[in-house]
């Protein structure tokens, strides 16, 4: 009977762990759908829960064995200390809904594992070393995809969009509808392992039935929380126009989903905001010289004011610093209590 209730327990953590997900990153997915009056908020929400189980079934299963495997020994992951890192993972998010910034849970998961694994003195580091090498070169690529983009082509693809004039019609339509179901996939292909991977590492799920819960729980997430992400998104793309977002989410998506396709565990929040800073980088130096903006005494006074005359106005430099110091602080939080939990579960002998 005990044994039945911590599984139970380590269940709802799960499910805990998926809504919230759901709730986050649906308006990333779906706010600039809702946000344009191309989708309702029950049907973007709908769309999140089928996508996100397509994508946990078909890629997801991939980062699950790293995230529940790779890191630390399967058996190392009880139902206890399953539980303990599903409910790191919770306080990770609860502290990015506190700041009121998208967190990242993939790296909080990440963390609270790699914490877990070097208390325990069992952490594979070259598997720590390969996932966080992929973190900085996939947000370096998404910062310069997209600045090349801003800089060399958005005109041309606002031209070929056209979706201020009102007259592309259901193209344009499809166009936000369909990018918006491909970020659900990668989505659901590198967050349903947040929810899962550490049950289905201890053998206490199997993958088919971890998948579907995960899946199961972040489109519930989807319909529960996620109109108050997408309202939110959807207000505050109307500095962001629609084009820049697309271009964006398609960026973030493919890059997203090639890394859960390779098994790597990392953050769409963070890849996307790398995307639309990297934009509307690229977009304001249209007129500098890219030199000029990399060198150490900055742009010249002109040069400044071409900058601010020119740029899409993507991002506010105090509220980015913002973003970025959460997600610096948010896993490494999650990973220095999982690390001081486990460590003294140790030396009192708790895990044997």
């Amino acid at each position: 009977m005990a044994v039945s209730t911590i599984f139970v327990v380590g269940v709802i953590a799960a499910v805990f762990v998926g809504v919230n997900v759901g709730g986050s990153s649906t308006g990333v997915a779906f706010g600039p759908a809702t946000g344009s009056g191309v989708l309702s908020m029950r049907r973007a929400s709908g769309l999140m829960a089928v996508f996100v189980v397509l994508g946990g079934f078909t890629i997801g299963t991939n980062v699950v064995d790293t995230l529940g495997t790779d890191f630390v020994p399967a058996q190392y992951f009880t139902l206890g200390a399953s539980i303990g890192i599903l409910l790191f993972i919770g306080l990770g998010i609860l502290l990015g809904n506190v700041l009121k910034v998208s967190t990242s849970t993939s790296q909080t998961a990440v963390a609270a594992v790699v914490g877990m694994g070097a208390a325990l003195g069992v952490l594979d580091w070259r598997t720590v070393g390969v996932v966080g090498m992929w973190w900085l070169l996939s947000t370096i690529l998404a910062f310069w995809l997209c600045a090349f983009v801003g800089r060399y082509f958005y005109d041309a693809v606002v031209d070929a969009l056209d979706l201020e004039s009102g007259d592309s019609g259901r193209l344009a339509e499809f166009a936000v509808i369909a990018i918006g179901c491909y970020m659900a996939f990668s989505a659901g292909a590198s967050n349903v392992a947040n929810a899962v991977a550490p049950l289905v590492g201890s053998g206490e799920l199997g993958m088919t039935t971890g998948v579907a819960i995960g899946g199961v729980a972040i489109g519930v997430g989807a319909f529960a929380l996620g109109p108050r992400t997408m309202e939110t998104v959807g207000e505050d793309i109307t500095d962001l126009s629609l084009e820049a977002s697309l271009i964006a989410e398609l960026i973030a998506a493919s890059i997203l989903t090639g890394l859960s396709w390779a098994g790597i565990p990392a953050s769409l929040a963070v890849v996307l905001t790398a995307c639309v800073i990297g934009l509307g980088w690229g977009r304001a130096s249209r007129r500098v010289p890219i030199h000029a903006m990399v060198d150490p005494d900055g742009p010249t006074d002109e040069a400044r004011s071409t900058w601010a005359a020119d740029q899409l106005d993507l991002f506010d430099p105090a509220t980015t610093k913002r973003i970025v110091t959460t997600w610096i602080a948010t896993p490494t939080a999650a990973g220095l209590i999982a690390f001081v939990t486990f460590e003294l579960a140790e030396q009192f002998r708790l895990l044997s």
